[in-house]
């Protein structure tokens, strides 16, 4: 294992919030912290949705070309602060992980080549960060991110195009995975030492992790393959393949509901959202609905009450009222699964991230 450090660079651009249609300064609500937040990284559109889960409607939209950023900066993810304090996005094209404040006011940047997904750990101050799969030979290593000063170090993980990113804070893990090979990597976050575990079996090529709440187990998506992998995580350094469940196609990231019964994830290439019994290992449920169109993230309400997908559209499945080619975000009861608005963002809608005020 070894680490190579590398410094950040603050742009000196005036940070603008863009409302729908018009230029103007962070809401109200945005400001004072009083309601929770949904971000949304608007790939193909270079801007950030931001969505107030009260209403479930757009409040804001931030444009990134109005940062100084270019129109292919292909926003992808999005992490934010256990207390809200500030939130994060990668974007891929302009090899940058951003840094905004609670008003949506742009405050740092670290620079790290074709950042993808990224977690955050609320109790050391790092944020991880790992490769885009637009990246066909990144470096082999994933980032670490000092949140404060947003300096980086990179932890090598030995395996092509590390992509795949879930934090087990009880267990005291980061877990990656590779795109171009059936490895899993488990980072001690504590001592940076770096655990391999291969898979027997077809190439799967794992897009996304997610840990239960106990952190007794993750799943793990499969792009190739169809398949959400359920990994026993006992021994926390070491994920045990138990069981693999079949979904749709190219099944994308995957989310536990807070109660950790349920796992939703949407499958881009089947314009379906499944339902897994995360105990019993098996479908429950398979989602088709107006809006469900290439769906990629996904995170649950902080009540518990829905599960948010994002979804890319760029094929047109979703029509908007104007004609226009959108992203969307569906809601989704998590108690009747069904799909109960559709919200209508930026183009090519991606990553994920949500903001609790309390």
């Amino acid at each position: 294992m070894t680490r190579t450090c590398f410094g950040s660079i603050l742009r000196g651009f005036t940070v603008l919030a863009v409302g729908i249609g018009s230029l103007g300064l962070p809401s109200a609500s945005s400001a004072q912290g009083q309601s929770d937040f949904l971000y949304v990284a608007n790939q193909a559109a270079a801007t950030i949705s931001i969505i107030d889960v009260a209403s479930n409607e757009v409040t804001e939209t931030i444009d990134l070309q109005a940062l100084g950023f270019s129109a292919n900066a292909k926003p992808h993810y999005v992490v934010v602060e256990p207390d809200g304090s500030f939130w994060y996005v990668s974007l891929i094209a302009e090899n940058t992980v951003v840094k905004f404040d609670r008003a949506n006011q742009m405050v740092g940047q670290a620079s790290f080549e074709a950042p993808g997904l990224m977690v955050l750990h609320p109790g050391n101050g790092l944020l991880y960060v790992g490769r885009s799969m637009a990246a066909t030979n990144p470096p082999e290593r994933i980032g670490v991110i000092d949140r404060g000063s947003m300096s980086i170090d990179e932890v090598d993980v030995f395996y092509p195009r590390p992509h795949a990113l879930a934090l087990n804070e009880s267990g005291g893990q980061v877990y990656s995975a590779s795109l171009g090979v059936n490895q899993v990597a488990s980072v001690d976050v504590r001592t940076d030492f770096v655990n391999l575990t291969s898979l027997s079996g077809e190439q799967h090529a794992i897009v996304q992790f997610a840990v239960s709440p106990d952190g007794r187990t993750m799943v793990g998506t499969t792009q190739l393959t169809g398949k959400l992998l359920v990994f026993d995580l006992t021994a926390p350094n070491r994920p045990e393949l138990v069981r693999s469940v079949s979904v749709g196609a190219q099944p994308w990231h995957p989310i536990f509901t807070p109660d950790g019964r349920l796992v939703y994830v949407g499958n881009k290439m089947a314009n379906t959202v499944t339902v897994v019994d995360a105990r019993r290992g098996r479908v429950v449920e398979v989602i088709e609905a107006e809006g469900i169109a290439q769906p990629h993230g996904a995170v649950t309400s902080p009540d518990g009450q829905w599960v948010y997908v994002s979804n890319n559209n760029t094929n047109g499945d979703y029509v908007s009222a104007s004609g226009a080619v959108v992203g969307t975000v569906v809601v989704i009861d998590i108690e009747t699964a069904e799909v109960v608005k559709v919200i209508e963002v930026g183009a090519g809608a991606a990553g994920l991230g949500i903001r609790s005020a309390h």
